[in-house]
């Protein structure tokens, strides 16, 4: 149980301690002088101390009185701003979030929940493109792009980069490279071509095969499409690690054999023309947090 002093006491000697005069606290507090001595003086006699040193003119604070001011001070605002948070109602904030659909499906939408866990007064608009879309608050407040990190204009900070391996589901048994004779190898179609993508014809290179060693049987415009190919058993594809990390680690992917080779990077990015509002940096701040967490664990 609290062994506070009246609240009328502790609000008189913080009006007071503002104002360094009892006359002027006593105007704001709508009482008498008179009263607001009374009530310092009954907060004195339960600290035991004195908190005013009493001046012709003035009432200045003692020691105690400075410890004790900043204190109810604070405490005064808290409340008045949660007075004022409960009789207006909260118009939520909202940030837009663009990404592509293999990201958005196995690694940002999965995450979300724990995002609004943290901030229940900040909407979350996710919006799937392998195109860019403009970062102007129109469009989009951010976005995670996956290259090179060429985008002029724009802010962008590395989150992570990946690597790619064949992975497959465990039903078809999988287990060493001359198996992808006999599997039906899945292939997608990168939006913007670079010499540097991560596809079969690097990995044949890497894993020292010709590049027409095994040809592709099923081919998707979308990333998003061949990966949810493959978890539906239907071959074998040249996927992220990274981005299928908690496929892979409770097993409905399996990297049957190797080698894994480089990707790009996934950047943060937003536009440079303006600092981020709050409601944004909290999301900037979430993601750059999700991104430290080991892969395949969770955030």
């Amino acid at each position: 149980m609290r062994r506070l002093p009246p609240l009328s006491a502790l609000r008189a000697f913080e009006a007071a301690a503002r104002h360094g005069s009892f006359k002027e606290a006593a105007s704001e507090l709508a009482v008498t002088p008179t009263a607001i001595s009374h009530q310092i003086r009954t907060l004195e006699e339960h600290t035991g101390v004195a908190l005013f040193d009493r001046q012709v003119r003035k009432v200045v604070l003692t020691e105690a009185g400075k410890a004790l001011y900043p204190v109810l001070r604070d405490g005064f605002n808290t409340f008045e701003l949660a007075l004022q948070r409960l009789a207006r109602p909260q118009v939520p904030q909202r940030v837009t979030i663009s990404t592509t659909s293999a990201f958005m499906a196995y690694w940002l939408a999965p995450r979300v929940a724990r995002f609004r866990a943290l901030h229940p007064g900040i909407d979350l608009e996710l919006h799937a493109s392998d195109r860019a879309v403009a970062l102007d608050g129109a469009g989009a407040d951010l976005a995670i792009r996956y290259g090179r990190g060429e985008y002029p204009g724009m802010v962008a900070e590395p989150l992570f980069s990946d690597r790619f391996a064949p992975l497959a589901s465990p039903d078809l048994g999988a287990a060493s490279i001359a198996d992808l004779h006999r599997l039906p190898l899945i292939d997608f179609r990168w939006e913007y071509q670079h010499p540097s993508n991560p596809t079969w014809e690097r990995w044949f290179a890497a894993a020292g095969l010709a590049a027409d060693a095994v040809r592709a049987q099923l081919r998707f415009s979308d990333e998003a499409h061949a990966i949810g190919a493959v978890l539906a058993g239907q071959g074998v594809a040249l996927l992220s690690l990274d981005l299928l990390a908690a496929e892979l680690a409770d097993g409905r992917l399996v990297q049957p054999f190797g080698p894994a080779i480089p990707g790009h990077t996934y950047h943060l990015v937003r536009s440079a023309g303006h600092a981020p509002a709050p409601h944004v940096e909290a999301a900037l701040a979430w993601l750059r947090n999700q991104a430290a967490v080991p892969a395949g664990l969770p955030g």
